[in-house]
């Protein structure tokens, strides 16, 4: 099928397919800490390489066209803003049941949520069996450019997080331009190395 067909952005890269790792970041920037996702996926795209069957997608609020690259790929990791009733900054992590539960919250009364797109999947028999869900409790979502500062700060543990996840899953990560301390410390912990 066509990027075209599919209303894939142009910036994205090849598809998955059913044994690659689809990384999806979600949310709108335009909404305060919503942004949480897509931060997080450029932070990922711009400190750290990773194995080819790895894609990073921003998934913005494209809602229901998600569902075929959802459904066209392995595993899946979800980065957002997650509302689970806790402390706003904190990290969140859900797999598996607890997905539904928690995601996401809609913008407007006309936007089709993740939760809707991920049931869909399911009743089809298409979801991948790996999805996790990474992102941390939001502080606001209201109109604003910026992340607050406790989403800011808590940036660094989403991108720890995924790639914990990504290396868990056997693929590889390497930092971006050398091998900066906290990233050393990380996949120290993850048995890759450099």
């Amino acid at each position: 099928m066509s990027e075209a067909r599919r209303g894939v952005s142009p910036g994205r890269s090849v598809a998955p397919g059913p044994s690659g790792t689809l990384v999806l970041g979600l949310g709108t920037p335009l909404m305060a800490d919503d942004g949480l996702g897509l931060a997080a996926l450029a932070r990922l795209r711009s400190a750290w390489r990773f194995t080819p069957s790895v894609e990073l997608v921003d998934g913005g609020t494209w809602g229901m066209n998600l569902l075929g690259l959802i459904e066209e790929a392995g595993r899946l990791l979800i980065l957002d803003a997650i509302h689970a009733g806790r402390t706003p900054g904190s990290l969140v992590v859900l797999r598996g049941d607890e997905l539904p539960r928690y995601l996401f919250t809609k913008v407007s009364p006309h936007q089709v949520d993740l939760r809707e797109v991920l049931a869909l999947a399911e009743f089809r028999g298409t979801l991948p069996e790996r999805t996790v869900a990474v992102g941390l409790e939001p502080v606001r979502v209201e109109m604003s450019t910026e992340l607050t500062p406790i989403a800011r700060a808590g940036l660094p543990a989403v991108e720890r997080a995924a790639i914990e996840e990504l290396t868990s899953w056997g693929h590889r990560a390497e930092p971006v331009g050398g091998a900066p301390g906290a990233e050393e410390d990380l996949l120290a912990g993850s048995g890759f190395r450099a």
